[in-house]
């Protein structure tokens, strides 16, 4: 088996497609396959301050669920889409409100197609995908080894948010503790959430979440060749964001 694993898009719909071509990826009869064989996965946060949050979840639905070529877990910005979706009474803040305006300006059967998919996705995906062929484990916020096999609400939360504390930082984000430095386990853990100028090796964890959406790259993760490709972002770049 072989596996190119994506990290956060947040809306940027063109990266996506740059780095889908850069792989190698390619597209017959409005199908998309590779000569290789290859298969796509994503982390996670498809959607959310990005400019073309509706066209991601168009595409990353057309790979994983209309032509099984690959594997889909949830962000914490993908769950609260679905709680949007659902109807909650969510916060529209940290880029949902820019979800939910491009939703907005889609007509009546465009929004029912998309929520739908969006919904599909969230609902038949696993919290984290175990990638037995290739001795990995995909989580949006990473995973600790004890937790694997789990699927309770205190996995859930760390899959969706990472190891946090409680405390919160001065700019209001939360304050999470380095789980990957305490991770001693044989499989890879493939994970995004937590901004990072290039992807972060520690022990057999990779973080992937380069900041295509605040101006740095969008980056995969290739297996079984543990080769990084990446592709250059359009949006501006937002230095605070990034953890060193």
């Amino acid at each position: 088996m072989k596996l190119d694993i994506i990290g956060d898009i947040h809306g940027c719909y063109q990266e996506l497609m740059e780095l889908v071509e850069k792989l190698g990826y390619q597209y017959q009869n409005d199908k998309i396959y590779h000569p290789d064989n290859r298969q796509l996965a994503f982390v996670g946060d498809l959607t959310d301050r990005g400019p073309k949050s509706l066209d991601v979840i168009r595409f990353v639905y057309h790979v994983v669920m209309e032509l099984k070529l690959g594997f889909y877990v949830p962000g914490n910005h993908c769950d609260k889409l679905y709680r949007y979706f659902l109807g909650n009474n969510v916060k529209q803040q940290h880029g949902l409100e820019t979800t939910v305006e491009e939703y907005q300006q889609l007509s009546k059967p465009e929004q029912l197609e998309v929520k739908g998919m969006m919904m599909t996705l969230y609902e038949n995906a696993p919290l984290y995908k175990v990638v037995n062929e290739l001795d990995t484990v995909i989580a949006h916020a990473g995973i600790p080894e004890k937790y694997i096999g789990r699927n309770d609400k205190k996995v859930k939360t760390f899959v969706l948010y990472g190891d946090i504390t409680g405390g919160k930082l001065a700019d209001g984000r939360p304050v999470r503790r380095d789980w990957a430095q305490h991770y001693h386990g044989d499989k890879w853990i493939v994970y995004g959430h937590t901004p990072v100028l290039e992807p972060r090796f520690v022990n057999r964890t990779v973080n992937i979440d380069t900041g295509c959406v605040f101006g740095n790259q969008l980056t995969a993760f290739r297996l079984p060749e543990e080769e990084i490709i990446n592709v250059p972002s359009k949006q501006p770049f937002v230095e605070e964001k990034f953890s060193y």
